[in-house]
Protein backbone atom coordinates (compact mmCIF):
# COMPACT_ATOMS: atom_id res chain seq x y z
CA UNK A 1 0.00 0.00 0.00
CA UNK A 2 1.15 3.27 -0.92
CA UNK A 3 0.34 7.10 0.65
CA UNK A 4 1.03 10.54 -0.18
CA UNK A 5 2.71 12.62 2.45
CA UNK A 6 2.23 15.81 3.57
CA UNK A 7 4.71 17.29 2.76
CA UNK A 8 4.72 16.93 -1.06
CA UNK A 9 7.30 14.20 -1.46
CA UNK A 10 6.87 11.34 -4.10
CA UNK A 11 4.53 8.12 -3.36
CA UNK A 12 6.53 5.62 -1.73
CA UNK A 13 5.70 2.57 0.56
CA UNK A 14 5.46 2.45 4.31
CA UNK A 15 8.90 0.77 6.24
CA UNK A 16 7.97 -2.26 8.24
CA UNK A 17 9.10 -1.76 11.50
CA UNK A 18 9.54 -4.72 13.94
CA UNK A 19 7.51 -3.80 17.36
CA UNK A 20 10.13 -2.96 20.68
CA UNK A 21 8.20 -6.09 22.29
CA UNK A 22 9.94 -8.09 19.72
CA UNK A 23 6.28 -9.66 18.73
CA UNK A 24 5.51 -10.12 15.83
CA UNK A 25 2.75 -7.35 15.63
CA UNK A 26 2.63 -4.62 17.96
CA UNK A 27 0.77 -5.50 21.27
CA UNK A 28 -1.23 -2.77 22.16
CA UNK A 29 -3.15 -0.76 24.71
CA UNK A 30 -6.01 1.67 25.24
CA UNK A 31 -5.57 3.85 28.40
CA UNK A 32 -9.30 5.15 29.40
CA UNK A 33 -12.12 2.12 29.27
CA UNK A 34 -15.07 4.38 28.95
CA UNK A 35 -16.90 4.30 25.72
CA UNK A 36 -13.97 4.85 23.73
CA UNK A 37 -11.21 2.94 24.82
CA UNK A 38 -13.32 0.00 25.96
CA UNK A 39 -15.59 -0.34 22.37
CA UNK A 40 -11.56 0.12 20.83
CA UNK A 41 -9.57 -2.53 23.12
CA UNK A 42 -12.34 -5.53 22.63
CA UNK A 43 -12.60 -4.58 18.76
CA UNK A 44 -9.03 -4.95 18.26
CA UNK A 45 -8.54 -7.76 20.14
CA UNK A 46 -10.83 -9.55 17.73
CA UNK A 47 -8.62 -8.28 15.38
CA UNK A 48 -6.44 -10.52 16.36
CA UNK A 49 -4.22 -8.17 18.21
CA UNK A 50 -3.19 -8.51 21.82
CA UNK A 51 -4.83 -6.14 24.10
CA UNK A 52 -4.51 -4.45 27.06
CA UNK A 53 -6.58 -2.09 28.37
CA UNK A 54 -5.55 0.52 31.35
CA UNK A 55 -8.37 2.24 33.60
CA UNK A 56 -8.09 3.91 37.29
CA UNK A 57 -11.59 2.79 38.28
CA UNK A 58 -10.97 -0.82 39.53
CA UNK A 59 -15.04 -1.58 39.69
CA UNK A 60 -15.02 -0.41 35.82
CA UNK A 61 -11.81 -3.03 35.24
CA UNK A 62 -13.47 -5.97 37.38
CA UNK A 63 -16.58 -5.58 35.45
CA UNK A 64 -14.60 -5.98 31.71
CA UNK A 65 -12.39 -9.41 33.18
CA UNK A 66 -15.45 -10.96 34.52
CA UNK A 67 -17.01 -10.35 31.07
CA UNK A 68 -19.66 -7.30 31.78
CA UNK A 69 -19.24 -4.32 29.40
CA UNK A 70 -19.99 -1.22 31.48
CA UNK A 71 -21.60 0.64 28.64
CA UNK A 72 -24.61 -0.42 26.25
CA UNK A 73 -22.86 -1.02 22.66
CA UNK A 74 -24.81 -3.47 20.53
CA UNK A 75 -22.71 -6.76 19.69
CA UNK A 76 -19.91 -5.48 22.31
CA UNK A 77 -20.96 -8.03 25.10
CA UNK A 78 -20.25 -11.06 22.65
CA UNK A 79 -17.03 -10.03 21.61
CA UNK A 80 -15.90 -8.66 24.81
CA UNK A 81 -16.57 -12.51 26.29
CA UNK A 82 -15.33 -13.91 22.94
CA UNK A 83 -11.51 -12.22 23.32
CA UNK A 84 -11.33 -12.54 26.96
CA UNK A 85 -11.74 -16.66 26.61
CA UNK A 86 -9.17 -16.76 23.70
CA UNK A 87 -6.81 -14.54 26.00
CA UNK A 88 -5.55 -11.83 23.31
CA UNK A 89 -7.57 -9.32 26.15
CA UNK A 90 -7.55 -8.29 29.54
CA UNK A 91 -7.73 -5.53 31.95
CA UNK A 92 -5.90 -3.52 34.26
CA UNK A 93 -5.41 -1.10 37.08
CA UNK A 94 -1.45 -1.49 37.07
CA UNK A 95 0.00 1.60 34.74
CA UNK A 96 3.50 -0.05 35.18
CA UNK A 97 2.10 -3.54 33.84
CA UNK A 98 0.51 -1.24 30.77
CA UNK A 99 4.01 0.38 30.04
CA UNK A 100 5.94 -2.85 30.08
CA UNK A 101 3.01 -4.38 27.89
CA UNK A 102 2.63 -2.30 25.30
CA UNK A 103 4.06 -0.99 21.78
CA UNK A 104 1.51 1.25 20.76
CA UNK A 105 -0.28 3.34 23.58
CA UNK A 106 -3.69 4.82 22.07
CA UNK A 107 -4.92 7.76 24.73
CA UNK A 108 -8.81 6.95 24.51
CA UNK A 109 -9.73 9.15 28.41
CA UNK A 110 -12.40 11.91 28.75
CA UNK A 111 -11.86 15.31 27.06
CA UNK A 112 -15.01 17.32 29.20
CA UNK A 113 -15.44 21.28 29.15
CA UNK A 114 -13.82 22.70 31.89
CA UNK A 115 -15.92 23.89 34.13
CA UNK A 116 -15.06 27.63 34.57
CA UNK A 117 -15.26 27.83 30.43
CA UNK A 118 -15.90 25.99 27.26
CA UNK A 119 -12.62 25.13 26.65
CA UNK A 120 -11.30 21.36 27.03
CA UNK A 121 -10.68 20.00 30.08
CA UNK A 122 -7.30 18.49 29.34
CA UNK A 123 -6.77 16.69 32.74
CA UNK A 124 -7.22 13.49 32.25
CA UNK A 125 -5.20 13.69 28.75
CA UNK A 126 -2.20 15.02 31.08
CA UNK A 127 -2.74 12.51 33.66
CA UNK A 128 -3.02 9.24 31.65
CA UNK A 129 0.22 10.13 29.35
CA UNK A 130 2.53 11.42 32.59
CA UNK A 131 1.92 8.16 34.49
CA UNK A 132 2.56 5.92 31.55
CA UNK A 133 5.79 7.71 30.43
CA UNK A 134 7.09 7.67 34.20
CA UNK A 135 6.34 3.77 33.74
CA UNK A 136 8.34 3.58 30.01
CA UNK A 137 11.64 1.57 29.95
CA UNK A 138 11.77 1.10 26.06
CA UNK A 139 10.78 2.98 23.09
CA UNK A 140 7.01 2.70 21.95
CA UNK A 141 4.23 5.19 20.21
CA UNK A 142 1.67 7.37 22.79
CA UNK A 143 -1.23 7.82 20.12
CA UNK A 144 -4.10 10.57 21.26
CA UNK A 145 -7.58 9.37 20.36
CA UNK A 146 -9.20 11.38 22.65
CA UNK A 147 -10.73 14.76 20.68
CA UNK A 148 -8.92 17.54 21.66
CA UNK A 149 -7.86 21.13 20.58
CA UNK A 150 -5.12 21.37 18.16
CA UNK A 151 -1.80 21.65 19.78
CA UNK A 152 -2.69 19.17 22.31
CA UNK A 153 -0.38 16.77 20.28
CA UNK A 154 2.86 18.88 20.77
CA UNK A 155 2.12 19.90 24.87
CA UNK A 156 1.99 15.81 25.01
CA UNK A 157 5.04 15.31 23.37
CA UNK A 158 6.56 18.26 25.17
CA UNK A 159 4.98 15.90 28.91
CA UNK A 160 7.01 12.71 27.23
CA UNK A 161 10.13 14.20 27.07
CA UNK A 162 9.80 15.38 30.77
CA UNK A 163 9.08 11.98 31.92
CA UNK A 164 11.42 9.86 29.55
CA UNK A 165 14.92 9.37 28.86
CA UNK A 166 15.61 11.10 26.03
CA UNK A 167 17.32 7.34 24.95
CA UNK A 168 14.40 5.80 25.10
CA UNK A 169 13.02 7.54 21.73
CA UNK A 170 9.52 7.50 22.55
CA UNK A 171 7.88 8.75 19.80
CA UNK A 172 3.95 10.77 20.19
CA UNK A 173 0.99 10.57 17.07
CA UNK A 174 -2.46 11.18 16.64
CA UNK A 175 -5.05 9.23 15.20
CA UNK A 176 -8.26 10.91 16.04
CA UNK A 177 -11.64 8.60 16.48
CA UNK A 178 -15.35 8.66 14.24
CA UNK A 179 -17.46 6.38 16.57
CA UNK A 180 -21.00 6.52 16.16
CA UNK A 181 -22.68 5.26 19.71
CA UNK A 182 -25.02 2.58 18.48
CA UNK A 183 -23.00 1.45 15.23
CA UNK A 184 -19.20 1.86 17.27
CA UNK A 185 -18.00 -1.97 16.61
CA UNK A 186 -18.73 -1.60 12.84
CA UNK A 187 -17.24 1.57 13.31
CA UNK A 188 -14.31 0.08 14.70
CA UNK A 189 -13.65 -2.69 12.38
CA UNK A 190 -15.17 -1.10 9.38
CA UNK A 191 -13.99 2.47 9.46
CA UNK A 192 -15.04 4.87 6.64
CA UNK A 193 -11.37 6.40 7.23
CA UNK A 194 -8.12 6.42 8.85
CA UNK A 195 -6.24 9.60 9.77
CA UNK A 196 -3.02 9.54 11.28
CA UNK A 197 -0.71 12.79 12.13
CA UNK A 198 2.87 11.64 12.54
CA UNK A 199 6.28 13.13 12.70
CA UNK A 200 8.63 10.04 11.29
CA UNK A 201 8.75 6.96 9.14
CA UNK A 202 8.69 4.89 12.39
CA UNK A 203 5.77 6.15 13.85
CA UNK A 204 3.78 6.40 10.59
CA UNK A 205 5.31 2.39 10.21
CA UNK A 206 4.09 1.48 14.16
CA UNK A 207 0.32 2.48 13.21
CA UNK A 208 0.05 1.08 9.58
CA UNK A 209 1.08 -2.15 11.61
CA UNK A 210 -1.37 -1.14 14.34
CA UNK A 211 -4.06 -1.08 12.01
CA UNK A 212 -3.16 -3.81 9.39
CA UNK A 213 -6.17 -5.62 11.11
CA UNK A 214 -8.11 -3.34 9.88
CA UNK A 215 -6.43 -2.79 6.22
CA UNK A 216 -6.61 -7.01 6.21
CA UNK A 217 -10.54 -7.36 7.16
CA UNK A 218 -11.73 -4.98 4.68
CA UNK A 219 -9.00 -6.96 1.54
CA UNK A 220 -11.32 -10.00 2.72
CA UNK A 221 -14.48 -8.34 2.19
CA UNK A 222 -13.62 -6.54 -0.86
CA UNK A 223 -13.48 -2.65 0.59
CA UNK A 224 -11.12 -0.01 1.08
CA UNK A 225 -10.18 1.97 3.72
CA UNK A 226 -8.81 5.50 2.75
CA UNK A 227 -5.80 5.93 5.03
CA UNK A 228 -4.97 10.14 5.25
CA UNK A 229 -1.39 10.87 6.48
CA UNK A 230 -0.54 14.57 7.59
CA UNK A 231 0.33 16.72 10.60
CA UNK A 232 -0.34 16.68 13.98
CA UNK A 233 -2.79 19.88 13.68
CA UNK A 234 -4.69 18.60 10.70
CA UNK A 235 -5.37 15.16 12.08
CA UNK A 236 -6.49 17.12 15.29
CA UNK A 237 -8.57 19.36 13.45
CA UNK A 238 -10.05 16.38 11.56
CA UNK A 239 -12.43 15.87 13.99
CA UNK A 240 -13.54 18.70 15.68
CA UNK A 241 -14.09 19.98 11.96
CA UNK A 242 -16.21 17.35 11.38
CA UNK A 243 -18.40 17.52 14.28
CA UNK A 244 -18.19 20.85 13.83
CA UNK A 245 -19.86 20.37 10.08
CA UNK A 246 -22.90 17.78 11.78
CA UNK A 247 -23.51 20.21 14.48
CA UNK A 248 -24.03 22.79 11.57
CA UNK A 249 -26.14 20.85 9.31
CA UNK A 250 -28.30 19.65 12.18
CA UNK A 251 -28.96 23.38 13.29
CA UNK A 252 -29.59 24.37 9.91
CA UNK A 253 -32.74 21.60 9.36
CA UNK A 254 -33.98 22.91 12.92
CA UNK A 255 -33.42 26.58 12.05
CA UNK A 256 -35.63 25.62 8.96
CA UNK A 257 -37.67 24.21 11.54
CA UNK A 258 -38.56 26.98 13.04
CA UNK A 259 -39.23 29.00 10.01
CA UNK A 260 -41.77 26.27 8.81
CA UNK A 261 -43.79 26.65 12.01
CA UNK A 262 -44.29 30.37 11.44
CA UNK A 263 -45.02 29.86 7.84
CA UNK A 264 -47.11 26.96 7.89
CA UNK A 265 -44.47 24.58 5.91
CA UNK A 266 -43.46 21.20 6.64
CA UNK A 267 -39.67 20.86 7.63
CA UNK A 268 -39.87 16.94 6.90
CA UNK A 269 -41.20 17.80 3.27
CA UNK A 270 -38.47 20.33 2.83
CA UNK A 271 -35.81 18.10 3.92
CA UNK A 272 -36.85 15.75 1.76
CA UNK A 273 -36.63 17.47 -0.66
CA UNK A 274 -33.12 19.57 -0.58
CA UNK A 275 -31.50 16.44 -0.01
CA UNK A 276 -32.18 14.91 -3.24
CA UNK A 277 -29.75 17.58 -4.18
CA UNK A 278 -26.33 15.62 -4.11
CA UNK A 279 -23.75 18.68 -2.84
CA UNK A 280 -26.37 18.43 0.28
CA UNK A 281 -27.47 14.98 1.13
CA UNK A 282 -30.08 13.67 3.28
CA UNK A 283 -28.54 12.31 6.19
CA UNK A 284 -28.24 14.75 9.32
CA UNK A 285 -31.03 16.45 7.83
CA UNK A 286 -34.70 15.07 10.94
CA UNK A 287 -35.29 18.15 12.10
CA UNK A 288 -36.42 17.92 15.76
CA UNK A 289 -35.04 18.13 19.67
CA UNK A 290 -31.68 18.58 18.61
CA UNK A 291 -27.91 17.05 19.42
CA UNK A 292 -26.81 15.76 22.33
CA UNK A 293 -24.38 13.63 23.50
CA UNK A 294 -20.91 13.66 24.94
CA UNK A 295 -19.46 14.81 21.75
CA UNK A 296 -20.90 17.30 19.58
CA UNK A 297 -21.89 20.07 22.24
CA UNK A 298 -18.74 20.17 23.95
CA UNK A 299 -16.49 19.56 21.10
CA UNK A 300 -18.19 22.77 18.93
CA UNK A 301 -17.69 24.76 22.21
CA UNK A 302 -14.18 23.46 22.62
CA UNK A 303 -13.15 24.56 19.17
CA UNK A 304 -14.70 28.22 19.86
CA UNK A 305 -12.37 28.33 22.83
CA UNK A 306 -9.76 26.95 20.52
CA UNK A 307 -10.08 29.33 18.06
CA UNK A 308 -10.51 32.07 19.66
CA UNK A 309 -6.53 31.55 21.46
CA UNK A 310 -5.21 31.12 18.13
CA UNK A 311 -6.82 34.66 17.00
CA UNK A 312 -9.38 33.00 14.32
CA UNK A 313 -11.79 33.37 16.64
CA UNK A 314 -14.41 35.19 13.84
CA UNK A 315 -14.20 32.36 12.14
CA UNK A 316 -15.89 30.51 14.04
CA UNK A 317 -18.70 32.53 15.74
CA UNK A 318 -21.67 30.93 13.36
CA UNK A 319 -20.81 27.81 15.78
CA UNK A 320 -22.31 29.89 18.46
CA UNK A 321 -25.61 29.93 17.06
CA UNK A 322 -25.67 26.62 16.09
CA UNK A 323 -25.07 26.20 19.80
CA UNK A 324 -27.94 28.56 20.25
CA UNK A 325 -30.31 26.94 18.09
CA UNK A 326 -29.86 23.50 19.41
CA UNK A 327 -30.77 24.91 22.84
CA UNK A 328 -33.81 26.43 21.66
CA UNK A 329 -35.30 23.16 20.32
CA UNK A 330 -35.83 22.20 23.73
CA UNK A 331 -37.63 24.71 24.87
CA UNK A 332 -40.00 24.29 21.82
CA UNK A 333 -41.32 20.89 23.59
CA UNK A 334 -42.04 23.27 26.67
CA UNK A 335 -44.07 25.43 24.22
CA UNK A 336 -45.89 22.67 22.34
CA UNK A 337 -46.48 20.74 25.45
CA UNK A 338 -48.48 24.23 26.68
CA UNK A 339 -50.29 24.90 23.56
CA UNK A 340 -51.31 21.22 23.62
CA UNK A 341 -52.50 21.08 27.23
CA UNK A 342 -53.80 24.59 26.84
CA UNK A 343 -51.72 26.27 29.42
CA UNK A 344 -50.95 29.56 29.34
CA UNK A 345 -46.85 30.72 29.26
CA UNK A 346 -46.06 33.22 31.26
CA UNK A 347 -42.75 35.78 32.08
CA UNK A 348 -41.14 32.85 33.74
CA UNK A 349 -42.86 29.78 31.21
CA UNK A 350 -46.01 27.96 31.22
CA UNK A 351 -47.28 26.57 34.31
CA UNK A 352 -47.89 22.68 34.14
CA UNK A 353 -49.00 21.58 37.53
CA UNK A 354 -51.48 19.45 37.89
CA UNK A 355 -50.79 17.63 34.52
CA UNK A 356 -49.05 14.28 33.74
CA UNK A 357 -46.61 13.98 31.09
CA UNK A 358 -45.02 10.57 29.71
CA UNK A 359 -41.48 11.08 28.45
CA UNK A 360 -40.21 8.03 26.01
CA UNK A 361 -36.63 8.58 25.90
CA UNK A 362 -33.99 9.73 27.85
CA UNK A 363 -30.75 8.93 26.18
CA UNK A 364 -29.57 11.02 23.56
CA UNK A 365 -30.06 8.83 20.64
CA UNK A 366 -31.69 5.73 20.55
CA UNK A 367 -29.29 1.90 21.02
CA UNK A 368 -27.37 3.55 23.68
CA UNK A 369 -27.43 4.09 26.91
CA UNK A 370 -25.78 7.13 27.10
CA UNK A 371 -27.58 10.61 29.01
CA UNK A 372 -24.95 13.06 28.61
CA UNK A 373 -25.82 16.27 27.82
CA UNK A 374 -29.28 14.49 26.26
CA UNK A 375 -32.08 16.54 25.07
CA UNK A 376 -34.69 14.40 26.09
CA UNK A 377 -33.84 14.19 29.61
CA UNK A 378 -33.07 17.86 29.52
CA UNK A 379 -36.55 18.46 28.26
CA UNK A 380 -38.14 15.85 31.12
CA UNK A 381 -36.19 18.44 33.85
CA UNK A 382 -37.91 21.45 32.11
CA UNK A 383 -41.63 19.75 32.21
CA UNK A 384 -41.41 19.01 35.85
CA UNK A 385 -39.55 23.00 36.58
CA UNK A 386 -43.15 23.68 34.93
CA UNK A 387 -45.13 21.94 37.86
CA UNK A 388 -45.53 18.58 35.52
CA UNK A 389 -45.29 15.11 36.93
CA UNK A 390 -43.40 13.56 34.67
CA UNK A 391 -43.04 9.69 33.97
CA UNK A 392 -39.91 8.63 32.46
CA UNK A 393 -39.26 5.19 30.27
CA UNK A 394 -36.36 4.64 27.74
CA UNK A 395 -35.15 0.95 27.25
CA UNK A 396 -31.71 1.38 27.88
CA UNK A 397 -30.81 4.31 29.83
CA UNK A 398 -32.88 4.25 33.36
CA UNK A 399 -30.07 3.78 35.37
CA UNK A 400 -27.90 6.79 33.83
CA UNK A 401 -30.81 8.71 33.84
CA UNK A 402 -31.99 7.92 37.57
CA UNK A 403 -28.38 9.20 38.70
CA UNK A 404 -28.54 11.85 36.35
CA UNK A 405 -31.41 13.27 37.22
CA UNK A 406 -33.08 11.64 40.37
CA UNK A 407 -36.40 14.00 40.64
CA UNK A 408 -37.90 12.59 38.16
CA UNK A 409 -40.14 9.58 38.05
CA UNK A 410 -38.88 6.03 35.93
CA UNK A 411 -40.95 3.58 34.77
CA UNK A 412 -39.98 0.05 34.24
CA UNK A 413 -42.40 0.16 30.96
CA UNK A 414 -43.51 2.35 28.23
CA UNK A 415 -47.34 0.83 28.98
CA UNK A 416 -46.23 2.14 33.03
CA UNK A 417 -45.05 5.33 31.72
CA UNK A 418 -48.05 6.35 29.66
CA UNK A 419 -50.87 4.98 31.65
CA UNK A 420 -52.96 8.20 32.80
CA UNK A 421 -50.52 10.87 30.70
CA UNK A 422 -52.83 13.40 29.88
CA UNK A 423 -49.76 14.21 27.33
CA UNK A 424 -46.91 11.86 26.26
CA UNK A 425 -43.55 13.55 24.51
CA UNK A 426 -41.38 11.21 22.29
CA UNK A 427 -37.78 12.69 22.94
CA UNK A 428 -35.79 9.52 21.46
CA UNK A 429 -36.71 7.85 18.44
CA UNK A 430 -36.36 4.24 19.87
CA UNK A 431 -38.01 1.44 17.41
CA UNK A 432 -40.21 1.26 20.44
CA UNK A 433 -41.58 4.13 20.13
CA UNK A 434 -41.83 4.59 16.44
CA UNK A 435 -43.41 1.76 16.05
CA UNK A 436 -45.88 2.04 19.22
CA UNK A 437 -49.69 0.87 18.80
CA UNK A 438 -51.41 4.86 19.19
CA UNK A 439 -54.90 2.57 18.95
CA UNK A 440 -53.59 0.52 22.62
CA UNK A 441 -51.79 3.39 24.06
CA UNK A 442 -54.75 5.82 23.37
CA UNK A 443 -56.95 3.28 26.27
CA UNK A 444 -54.44 4.48 28.69
CA UNK A 445 -53.63 7.39 28.64
CA UNK A 446 -55.75 10.54 30.37
CA UNK A 447 -55.41 12.36 27.30
CA UNK A 448 -54.90 11.39 23.39
CA UNK A 449 -52.04 14.50 22.85
CA UNK A 450 -48.80 13.53 21.84
CA UNK A 451 -45.17 15.64 21.11
CA UNK A 452 -43.57 13.81 18.73
CA UNK A 453 -39.89 15.98 19.66
CA UNK A 454 -38.02 13.71 17.02
CA UNK A 455 -40.28 13.59 13.78
CA UNK A 456 -40.36 9.89 14.05
CA UNK A 457 -44.04 9.27 14.48
CA UNK A 458 -47.02 8.75 11.50
CA UNK A 459 -49.15 11.44 11.95
CA UNK A 460 -51.87 10.34 9.88
CA UNK A 461 -52.16 7.07 12.05
CA UNK A 462 -51.68 8.77 15.35
CA UNK A 463 -54.49 11.32 14.13
CA UNK A 464 -56.75 8.74 13.13
CA UNK A 465 -56.25 6.94 16.06
CA UNK A 466 -57.73 10.30 17.82
CA UNK A 467 -54.91 11.80 19.25
CA UNK A 468 -53.38 15.33 18.77
CA UNK A 469 -50.64 15.49 16.89
CA UNK A 470 -47.49 18.50 17.27
CA UNK A 471 -44.06 17.45 15.85
CA UNK A 472 -41.22 19.65 15.31
CA UNK A 473 -41.63 22.22 12.26
CA UNK A 474 -44.63 20.62 11.09
CA UNK A 475 -48.13 21.87 10.41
Amino acid sequence: MTIPYPNSQPVHPIAAVTPPSGASRPRVTFLGTGYLGATYAICYAELGYEVLGFDVDADKIAMLNAGQVPIHEPGLDELLRRNLAAGRLRFSTDIAETADFGDVHFICVGTPQRADGMGADLSYVEASVTGLAQHLTRKALIVGKSTVPVGTAEWVEQLVGKHTPADLGVEVAWSPEFLQEGFAVDDVLRPNRIVVGVKSEWANGMLYAAHKGVFDLAATEDREVPLVVTDFATAELVKVAANAFLATKISFINAMAEVCEVAGGDVTQLARAIGFDPRIGNRFLQAGLGFGGACLPKDIRAFQARAQELGAGEALRFLHEVDLINLRRRTRVLQLAADLLSRRTGPAGPDLSGTRIAVLGATFKPNTDDVRDAPALAVAGLLRKAGADVHVFDPQGMENARRAMPELTYESTMTEAVTGADLVCVLTEWADFRNADPVALGELVAGRKVVDGRNCLDPALWTQAGWEYRGMGRP
